[in-house]
């Protein structure tokens, strides 16, 4: 299993994110695939992410929205690829698309055979067993406007995951709170940090803030 969850912030933040990326892909003409959270102006996302990766000398890359109609044809490409980005968002409106047009049991799939998969904010919360962390806390949460209320995820890793996380008494308190009703760690990461899964093991980059059954602990790369 391979995966990279990115908290957020600018390219020049994740530098060391995506070099661990780039030691795990052997492709040397790996095909990059983009899954927007919503269709709606995810073409510039789409930019930002192609100018990002052609600095790595990626050439090769795929745009697939999953809040329209899709093109079975495309979906096949998308499942070649080497890399598949989940990108940012409103998760609990990521997750009820994924959902609906049955991609996560394909993530999975993708996923077991050795491909790539990678998230940035609400698609990192997405490897996770459930979205909660997107629920709270409740001065910066994402709206549940789509009412859901499975916010199962992909179950890709052991952890929860809370991007953009500012380390201050409100978080923190939050974290603690939330940690208690929880079985796993809760990884909390400021932008420009996160978690890359490379096989078996667990890397930490950047600041990383665990919590754990109401107590913090710090990692530091």
């Amino acid at each position: 299993m391979k995966l990279v969850l990115y908290s957020g912030g600018f390219p020049r933040e994740n530098l060391l994110l995506d070099r661990a990326l780039f030691k795990m892909v052997k492709n040397k003409s790996p095909l990059f695939s983009f899954i927007p959270s919503q269709s709606y102006e995810s073409e510039l996302d789409f930019v930002a992410y192609v100018k990002r990766y052609q600095r790595f000398g990626v050439g090769r890359f795929l745009h697939f929205p999953i809040d329209i109609p899709t093109d079975e044809a495309l979906l096949d490409e998308v499942f070649r690829s080497d890399v598949i980005h989940l990108g940012g968002g409103n998760t609990f409106y990521f997750l009820k698309h994924l959902r609906k047009q049955g991609i996560l049991s394909k993530l999975r799939t993708f996923v077991k055979n050795g491909g790539i998969l990678t998230g940035l904010s609400a698609g990192a919360i997405m490897m996770t067993p459930s979205i909660t962390t997107a629920s709270f806390p409740t001065f910066d949460c994402d709206d549940n406007d789509e009412n859901l209320k499975n916010l199962k995820a992909l179950n890709l890793v052991s952890f929860e995951f809370f991007p953009h996380y500012k380390h201050t008494s409100r978080y923190i308190e939050e974290m603690k709170r939330y940690s208690l009703k929880i079985a796993v760690p809760l990884y909390a990461c400021p932008d420009g940090s996160g978690i890359v899964v490379n096989e078996e093991r667990v890397q930490f980059v950047g600041k990383v803030y665990s919590f754990e059954r109401g107590n913090l602990y710090k990692t530091f790369l």
